[in-house]
C-alpha cells in the first residue's frame, strides 16, 4: 500500500495529520506514525493471514504486554476493533517499541557484547514462554501450528521445501531422506518436548535493542510450536560466525532460567528451521533479491541435512 493508503488507514484510526514514514517493507509493509506518541501501522500481506488470525495475534500480544513482556501493545479503532480493511488490505496498529532491530543475518547492530546480549535474549524468550503458558487463549484461538506436521508433513506451513526447483535429483533425495529420519526422531521426542505458544520468527529484524533492553516485535508467524524451535530460529542465522559457539551457549544459558536445552535436540531443530526457508522462498520467487537469498537458504538446508545423515 502506498503512503497515501497509509494516510487513509491512519485516518480510520482517528490520527489527525500524523507524520508517516516507511519503516519496513518485508512480509508486511510497516509505516511509522508520529502523532505525539509513535505507532506502527501494519499493512498485512494479502492472503497470508485472515482477519480472525490477526485479531487473535493482537489479543495475544496485548496479554503479553499486560504481563510485562517487551512487546508492542495493540491499538484499537474507535469502534473497539483491532483490525480493519483499507483498500482491500487488512490493517492493524500497535505501539512502537524503542531501539533498533539487530539487522540482517549474522548482524547484531549496536551490540558490543554479543554473548551477553544472547543471554538477555534467552531470558526474554523464557519469560515469553512462561507468560504464554499462564495465559488462557479464547476459545477458537486461531494461529498456525509449528508441530511435526507443520514442519515435516506433506503440507508444511511454509511449503514443500524438498520441491524447490533449484534442487537437483541428488539434493532432493538427500532432503527427503533427512526429512524421513527427522520425522522418526521427532515422533520419538515430541511427547517429551516443551510445546506451547512461541513467537516462531525471532530473526534479527524482529529483535529490538536499545543498548539496555531487548524487545520482541512482529508475531505474524507466532503460534503453537516446540520451544527449542524458538532458539533454533535465532541461532540459525549465526551458525557460520566465528563466535557462534559462545552465542549458542549464552542463549541457552539465558533460557536456562526456565529450562535446560538439550544440545542434540537443538541440532535437530536447527535443521528443521533451515528446512522451512526453501519452501518460503519458493512462494516468493518473483520478489526482489529472492534468488540470492533462496540460494543461501538452500545451501544451509543441504549442509545441515548432510551433517544430520552422517551423524
Amino acid at each position: 500500500m502506498s503512503l497515501a493508503g497509509a494516510a487513509k488507514a491512519a485516518a480510520v484510526w482517528g490520527f489527525e495529520s500524523p507524520r508517516i514514514t516507511l519503516a519496513a517493507a518485508r512480509e508486511n509493509v510497516v509505516y511509522r506514525l508520529d502523532a505525539g506518541e509513535i505507532y506502527a501501522l501494519r499493512m498485512h500481506r494479502v492472503g497470508y493471514r485472515s482477519a480472525e488470525e490477526l485479531r487473535h495475534e493482537l489479543a495475544w500480544i496485548g496479554a503479553m504486554a499486560e504481563a510485562g513482556l517487551p512487546v508492542p501493545r495493540p491499538v484499537a479503532l474507535p469502534s473497539g476493533a483491532l483490525v480493519t480493511e483499507v483498500e482491500g488490505q487488512l490493517v492493524s496498529v500497535v505501539t512502537w517499541l524503542g531501539g533498533a532491530p539487530l539487522g540482517a543475518p549474522s548482524e547484531m547492530k549496536n551490540v558490543r557484547d554479543r554473548p551477553a546480549f544472547c543471554r538477555k535474549l534467552g531470558e526474554a524468550m523464557a519469560a515469553l514462554h512462561e507468560a504464554c503458558d499462564a495465559w488462557p487463549p479464547a476459545k477458537g484461538f486461531a494461529r498456525p501450528a509449528w508441530d511435526r506436521a507443520g514442519l515435516l508433513g506433506d503440507a508444511p506451513l511454509w511449503g514443500r521445501f524438498w520441491e524447490h526447483p533449484d534442487f537437483n535429483a541428488v539434493e532432493r533425495d538427500l532432503l527427503m531422506a533427512a526429512r524421513a529420519q527427522a520425522d522418526k526422531d521427532l515422533a520419538a521426542l515430541e511427547g517429551a518436548l516443551d510445546y506451547g505458544l512461541i513467537h516462531a520468527d525471532l530473526v534479527g529484524q524482529n529483535v529490538m535493542w536499545d543498548g539496555v533492553n531487548v524487545g520482541l516485535i512482529d508475531f505474524d508467524d507466532g503460534g503453537y510450536g516446540f520451544r527449542v524451535f524458538e532458539l533454533a530460529t535465532f541461532l540459525l542465522r549465526y551458525m557460520d560466525e566465528p563466535d557462534y559457539p559462545e552465542l549458542r551457549v549464552a542463549l541457552c544459558e539465558g533460557y536456562g532460567v526456565r529450562a535446560a536445552i538439550d544440545p542434540q535436540e537443538l541440532h535437530l531443530f536447527l535443521m528443521l528451521r533451515a528446512f522451512t526457508y526453501p519452501g518460503w522462498f519458493m512462494d516468493r520467487s518473483d520478489e526482489p533479491n529472492t534468488a540470492a537469498r533462496a540460494a543461501r537458504a538452500n545451501a544451509t538446508a543441504l549442509k545441515l541435512a548432510q551433517a544430520f545423515m552422517e551423524r
